[in-house]
């Protein structure tokens, strides 16, 4: 072992009890049951969905409670305690509003203070106290420990003692305050740990809302959607990935992401669409939002649509033509245009063309820029990447981030594994070497990662790769053979809008496809399960979110307002605890304000997965092999000493 580490080790443990009493402390952690993951994947911007889930646990709080409480409180008794957990602060106001006299008040406080104690004490059973203690709110911890911790002798020893104690937190007003610390130390402890399988960003209204969700959690990681890419892309320096995002924007009415969130002045292209573009029913902004746009604000978003496409359209033809091995000369759209007749030849075919806005192109010269357009792609990149915010953001993105990640024996990928249609690893040639599977995707997270670190490096092959993510045939994020942006705006024939899809997204129904992919990973095809987001389960239609014999969970069940028509529900979410796997798929949720006046949650119909047969321990995981390690080095420190 490293001479310094072991140096540093003897620093920090500079007795030998200190050595022995953390490595008991360790080995006794390895044998409590292993902590809950809580799944989630793309989220879209919906923060008020997002947040629900987050706040009841995916139904885990109101289990506890009536497991704990059935023989005790009322049906609405449970409701109105599960909702007081969810919304501590909303739902005190309402409770307090509902008392006649202080003294009735008083009764309930001390009460729901006794119930919020023994609903700790029962979910965090498998912590230790030490762990618990970091979640309990800090001002109220030495008072939370000493009703916890109470035995039955001591109950009745000292019950005049426990009961002063809850009669002072009342008088001296300080009951809200802690039934709401107790609400958040409830909400934490139901889940362990939490994945987001991708897909943080666009069509939703407050994706902003999420990540400083995330960043304030207690424990996450993120595996990268494509839609994430093209932000992170966009950060990066690359100008198509951030008229990309743009365009998404102005599609899903949600432009004031981009201007009154990251503060990026959205004036200059105001201004040149103004110039060149009119009303175009293509280019219209799909109202998902709810919000009311007036006849201005619609044109206008209308125009910067048109105007910020045409430009991703133009910028997206240098990259095809320096990167052949992109194989995407089929894309070069712009110079498929015959402007005389206003039509375009696809794979052969020829198409009218209707809706269009080429003003600003030139037929000799498609992917020319205007001057205008250049100094309005510029101004709009400098501003992204000295937006404070938008920095914060994308850090925390990149350090919470992976394409892939195997997390206790499971892959968990957003998108897919490029397969052949035999279910062979789909192989791309980069810069004259060849890579598939596991080795393909570490290479695109390399590029991304360099793209990051050195955004002022903007037409390099580590930039181009980025936006090869977002769209590419091979890329593990897009997982299709082309993307018809175009053909969707400008074609009627909706057979051109097809995309389609890698084999691997029929294939993985297969439990041997599965299987092969886990070895690639080298996790164990006998234990582990592929968790997978990026395309909706239409639930709606009879699709099963749970493939190839339980190795496939597919999570993407629609948390996008713009999907639940087609899903017919409002996102699944997993839970994988000690007893096994779980699959919950929501209801939509339409606010909480309904939620808090009629005590009802928002029902979630549960599925097992995989049950274990034995429970599963902390030795059995992640966590567990980072302990073990710090065992042996604690262990080789005593050796050390000894040697010395």
């Amino acid at each position: 072992m490293d001479k310094r580490y072991l140096d540093l080790l003897d620093e920090k443990y500079d007795t030998e009890e200190k050595v022995v009493t953390e490595i008991i402390n360790l080995e006794a952690i390895l044998n409590l049951p292993k902590g809950t993951e809580h799944f989630v994947s793309d989220l879209h911007g919906e923060f008020q969905s997002f947040q629900h889930v987050l706040r009841n646990g995916s139904g885990r709080i109101k289990e506890k409670i009536e497991e704990l409480f059935k023989d005790i409180l009322s049906e609405k008794g449970i409701n109105e305690l599960t909702i007081l957990v969810y919304y501590p602060e909303e739902k005190l106001q309402l409770i307090k509003n509902s008392f006649d006299n202080k003294q009735e008040l008083n009764g309930w406080y001390a009460e729901t203070i006794n119930h919020m104690i023994k609903l700790i004490s029962f979910a965090s059973s498998k912590y230790t106290r030490s762990k618990l203690r970091k979640a309990l709110p800090e001002q109220f911890v030495y008072i939370i420990e000493e009703l916890l911790y109470k035995t039955e002798e001591e109950s009745t020893n000292k019950e005049p003692y426990y009961t002063k104690i809850v009669q002072q937190i009342i008088t001296l007003n300080q009951a809200d305050k802690l039934i709401i610390g107790l609400a958040y130390c409830m909400q934490r402890l139901v889940v362990d740990h939490l994945h987001v399988v991708g897909d943080i960003y666009d069509r939703g209204p407050e994706p902003d809302q999420i990540m400083e969700t995330l960043i304030n959690y207690h424990s996450v990681d993120i595996q990268w959607g494509n839609h994430d890419v093209l932000w992170l892309g966009a950060y990066a320096g690359s100008k198509v990935c951030l008229a990309n995002i743009l365009r998404i924007c102005a599609r899903y009415d949600n432009l004031d992401i981009i201007e009154d969130v990251y503060g990026i002045n959205l004036i200059p292209l105001l201004n040149l669409a103004e110039k060149y573009y009119k009303d175009n029913l293509a280019f219209r902004p799909k109202k998902t939002s709810g919000k009311d746009l007036s006849e201005d604000e619609e044109l206008q978003i209308t125009k910067i649509h048109q105007a910020i496409a045409m430009i991703q359209f133009k910028l997206e033809i240098p990259i095809i033509k320096r990167r052949p091995f992109f194989n995407m000369s089929g894309r070069l759209l712009l110079e498929k245009i015959d402007y005389d007749k206003n039509e375009i030849v696809i794979h052969g075919k020829t198409y009218p063309l209707e809706y269009t806005c080429f003003a600003t192109i030139n037929p000799e010269n498609p992917s020319q820029l205007l001057e205008e357009e250049q100094k309005v792609i510029d101004k709009l990149l400098f501003c992204l990447q000295h937006s404070e915010k938008l920095a914060r953001h994308m850090n925390f993105l990149m350090k919470k981030g992976s394409l892939y990640l195997k997390y206790n024996g499971n892959l968990l990928i957003h998108g897919c594994i490029p397969l052949d249609d035999k279910g062979n690893m789909e192989k791309m040639m980069i810069e004259n070497t060849t890579y598939d599977g596991r080795e393909l995707l570490d290479v695109f997270e390399h590029h991304l990662r360099y793209a990051f670190a050195h955004p002022e490096e903007t037409d390099d092959l580590s930039t181009d790769m980025v936006w090869y993510l977002w769209t590419g045939e091979y890329s593990s994020l897009f997982g299709k053979r082309e993307m018809t942006t175009f053909e969707r705006y400008f074609i009627k024939d909706k057979e051109t809008h097809k995309e389609k899809k890698n084999p691997y997204y029929y294939l993985r129904e297969k439990e041997e496809i599965c299987r092969k992919i886990l070895a690639e990973f080298n996790l164990n095809p006998d234990h582990g399960h592929i968790i997978n987001g990026h395309t909706p389960v239409k639930e709606i239609k009879g699709e099963n979110p749970i493939k190839a014999n339980g190795k496939m969970i597919v999570i993407d069940g629609g948390f996008s307002k713009a999907y639940q028509s087609t899903t017919g529900i409002a996102g699944y979410t997993l839970l994988y605890n000690s007893f096994g796997m779980k699959l919950v798929a929501h209801k939509h949720f339409n606010c909480k304000e309904n939620l808090l006046q009629n005590g009802m949650d928002v029902l979630s119909m549960k599925r097992i997965v995989d049950k274990v047969v034995e429970r599963k321990l902390v030795l059995e995981t992640n966590v567990g092999e980072e302990l073990l390690e710090e065992v042996s080095a604690l262990k080789g420190l005593m050796e050390y000493r000894y040697m010395k």
